[in-house]
């Protein structure tokens, strides 16, 4: 049998890790003392996490395992790109994928690719302005600090919650699941800026216990079982600052970003496949000034 067959066989069970993906996010939060310092000192070892970046470097300090998963790092530690014309990168991780979207179908992987209007919920007004635009992957690795950063500056234009599969997001699996991130429950925003349209889509993975915005607080796991959008205009709209957090996940995951035709001139050189992000780092040229 086939690695892609035992997958699919896996997939099986994506239901049921809803209701165990509930239980250990409730486990995730209890603060239970000493076990919970030990439980985080496992996971700092088996990870090899870098708590020097922490801004609270000892594994005590944290109630729970959710406060020590999405812990803030030290002042300055990440440094945002001061070049007006340089997007930020939005997490610290690993490129998976990145490129232009073409006849709508985004890359996952070698051999694999899926709709760019799938992962979106389906709402062609969404997709629309991603036409021929460009995206990139990347994956947030267990280690990882796991707050979400903006970009550039934007306009919260729409958020989509979407109910899915919870398969794991590492690189193998990404390589053997067909459509991996258009299936995976993800929470979806959409933004204007003054160069063009950007969309942040927030992939869910197996145990994930938590995605959260900073304007909506958690969204998903949730028990919705259809696709819910909410959109923000007026006395509603959100102005996010470049390098300003937008949301985060408890347990890891992957982030999806989609920007508009013409609005790239470039990626940053050093970014392809494989190459380590750091939140803050240059992310990508834009093509020309608003």
């Amino acid at each position: 049998m086939s690695i892609t067959d035992n997958l699919k066989i896996a997939g099986q069970y994506c239901l049921p890790k809803h209701a165990l993906s509930r239980l250990l996010g409730k486990l995730a939060a209890a603060q239970a003392g000493n076990l919970t310092t030990k439980v985080i000192e496992a996971f700092i070892k088996q990870y090899q996490v870098d708590m020097s970046e922490a801004l609270h470097e000892d594994p005590a300090f944290y109630k729970s395992f959710n406060a020590f998963f999405t812990r803030e790092l030290k002042p300055g530690i990440r440094p945002l790109v001061d070049d007006p014309m340089t997007l930020a990168l939005p997490v610290d991780g690993t490129v998976s994928q990145l490129g232009p979207i073409q006849q709508g179908r985004i890359i996952q992987a070698k051999g694999h690719d899926y709709s760019a209007r799938e992962l979106l919920g389906g709402y062609e007004d969404l997709v629309a302005p991603f036409k021929d635009g460009d995206f990139a992957t990347i994956y947030l690795a267990p280690k990882d600090y796991h707050r979400i950063h903006m970009p550039l500056d934007g306009v919260l234009e729409s958020m989509v919650f979407v109910p899915g599969d919870l398969f794991s997001v590492n690189p193998l699996t990404a390589e053997n699941v067909p459509n991996l991130f258009a299936r995976n429950e993800r929470v979806v925003a959409t933004f204007r800026t003054a160069h063009g349209p950007m969309a942040l889509v927030l992939v869910g993975a197996t145990i994930v216990a938590s995605i959260e915005t900073i304007w909506a607080g958690n969204i998903a796991p949730t028990k919705h079982k259809e696709v819910v959008r909410w959109d923000y205009a007026g006395d509603e709209a959100i102005t996010l600052q470049k390098g300003a957090e937008m949301g985060l996940f408890k347990l890891g995951s992957t982030v999806v970003c989609l920007f508009g035709p013409g609005m790239l001139a470039s990626f940053d050189a050093p970014l392809a496949p494989g190459v380590t992000t750091r939140m803050g780092q240059p992310f990508a040229k834009l093509a020309n000034d608003a």
